[in-house]
């Protein structure tokens, strides 16, 4: 009986806890090197039940200036990167820079939309990511056909915790005596881009599965725990 009803109070607490997803934009994968360059996606959900999202827009940082950014070409939509003079020249990599990268924004073209219960991985290459630094935050605004605009650009908090809307991230750890940086730790070259959706794709199916089975526990330990409360009743 101290079973069932252990099993029925576990069912009860998994039933009632919800689903933990990550709903926001976000760097795929999201840890490279200091000084190196990266190749990642940034990862959109379409957060709306009645509009799809039709644009992306990714501001670059100006005090640690991107001398390299390019975009993985994306069927549906089109890509543009801009680039401008430096309030003052910065010194990157030992060279000094006076023009850098400032944007990239990814339009739909025609009816093309990230839809409803839809997510899209949108594929750059940048570089020289910068040394000194443990974080770089890419902030992010989404627009959804119906006009709306979510600005994705709050950093974490001083105690840790995840704002409302995060900016994309990259963890940036130090660089290790004999790396170049070419490679960064983390790095995923755009050509393998479907290797990465489909480990992807299998994290998320395990994590599925998994949510499944404990939904399933959680059910038959209820059903247990009832069905041991209602014979008892019966047998007083």
């Amino acid at each position: 009986m101290r079973t069932l009803a252990v099993l029925a109070v576990a069912g009860i607490a998994v039933l009632g806890t919800p689903t933990i997803a990550s709903a926001h934009v976000s760097a795929q994968p999201a840890e490279f090197t200091q000084g190196g360059r990266a190749t990642f996606a940034f990862r959109v959900p379409n957060e709306r039940d009645n509009a799809g999202t039709t644009k992306i827009e990714v501001t670059l940082p100006q005090d640690t200036p991107l001398t390299s950014v390019r975009t993985k070409p994306l069927p549906g939509w089109k890509a543009e990167v801009v680039k401008g003079k430096l309030a003052k020249p910065v010194t990157v990599a030992g060279k000094e820079v006076t023009e850098a990268f400032t944007s990239i924004t990814w339009t739909a073209e025609g009816t093309t939309k990230i839809g409803v219960n839809e997510y899209q991985e949108f594929y750059v290459a940048l570089g020289t990511l910068p040394e000194g630094k443990d974080t770089l935050l890419l902030p992010t605004k989404q627009t959804y056909e119906n006009g709306e605009v979510v600005d994705w650009s709050q950093a974490p908090g001083a105690d840790g915790k995840e704002p409302e809307h995060p900016a994309p991230a990259l963890k940036l750890a130090p660089k290790k005596a004999g790396d170049d940086g070419h490679g960064g730790h983390g790095t995923t070259p755009a050509a393998n881009s479907t290797d990465t959706h489909e480990a992807s794709a299998g994290t998320d199916n395990t994590a599925r599965y998994l949510g499944g089975a404990g939904l399933a526990i959680g059910a038959l330990g209820l059903g247990f725990g009832v069905g041991a409360i209602l014979r008892s009743r019966r047998k007083a």
